[in-house]
């Protein structure tokens, strides 16, 4: 079993703001990767939210198997969560986010009028783990960058209110994760598209776990992107790595450099060569 402590302290500190905070929250946003969309949860996120209305919005569509993506949000609509696949570049999937957004917001806004208060801006808690696309939601809603985005872990440190066109107030958090990976299977999830820093783990452990995945669930992209033959029992990883590196040229003295292949598996990922996978199939 993997067990790692990655928590830095502006982590724990967020978390301790962001339920300061909790009063003045209207809606809360939920960021996982549709790639791995079970593994990049938070733990116990209602420990942090409570009641609050939520969204779900599974990023990323675009690198997503769609079809598996699908089935995940309909699996977490049936247990109640107003849930969206969505491809943050595209600003009619932002427009969509905006619009739920209003919609849960809607019994708020009536209640003020009610009491013959002006309707007000939406206050939204943004959160996930690190690398689902927080930043890149935060800029697009505001209309200008605000937010570094980054394609590791660890970009966004502090907890600020920030103002968007759309009559939405957000609050960016940094990522959140839970303190401890007790899982070996979402520990690796997470190394693999870059959720959690993948020198945390054993980088070959973390390659041969892709080249796992691709073996169990896209065959094809296994043979198309590497020449290597899918095996539907049990991948030879020797004979993979074996074969890839003599594509890239990775055989010194009749000796393979593990450590080269195993950079350019985790990189074709992180580099987005390897597209249309979802990882987590089982719910």
């Amino acid at each position: 079993m993997t067990n790692i402590n990655w928590y830095p302290g502006h982590m724990a500190k967020a978390k301790r703001l962001m339920q300061k905070e909790y009063k003045h929250i209207d809606v809360v946003y939920e960021l996982v990767d549709s790639r791995i969309p079970k593994s990049s949860k938070i733990a116990n996120i209602y420990d942090i939210i409570g009641n609050k209305p939520k969204i779900l919005i599974m990023t990323k569509k675009d690198l997503a198997d769609e079809e598996m993506a699908l089935r995940w949000v309909k699996y977490y609509e049936n247990l109640g969560t107003k849930t969206l696949l969505v491809d943050l570049n595209k600003e009619e999937d932002i427009l969509k986010i905006v619009s739920v957004t209003h919609e849960l917001a809607r019994e708020l806004q009536e209640k003020r009028e009610e009491k013959g208060l002006m309707k007000k801006d939406v206050r939204v808690l943004v959160v996930g783990i690190p690398n689902v696309g927080k930043s890149t939601l935060i800029n697009k809603m505001v209309g200008r960058k605000v937010a570094e985005v980054g394609n590791r872990p660890g970009v966004t440190k502090g907890l600020v209110w920030l103002n968007t066109k759309h009559n939405i107030i957000l609050l960016d958090t940094p990522g959140i994760l839970w303190p401890k990976l007790e899982q070996q299977e979402v520990a690796l999830n997470l190394a693999s598209f870059s959720a959690i820093k993948t020198e945390i783990l054993d980088e070959n452990e973390v390659a041969v776990h892709i080249l796992k995945k691709l073996n169990k669930y896209y065959p094809d992209k296994l043979r198309e992107r590497y020449g290597v033959m899918p095996n539907p029992v049990e991948l030879d990883i020797e004979l993979a790595y074996e074969v890839i590196a003599k594509s890239m040229g990775a055989i010194r003295g009749g000796e393979i450099d593990y450590e080269r292949v195993s950079n350019k598996i985790i990189n074709d990922i992180k580099g987005e060569y390897i597209k249309g996978v979802v990882f987590d199939h089982e719910f």
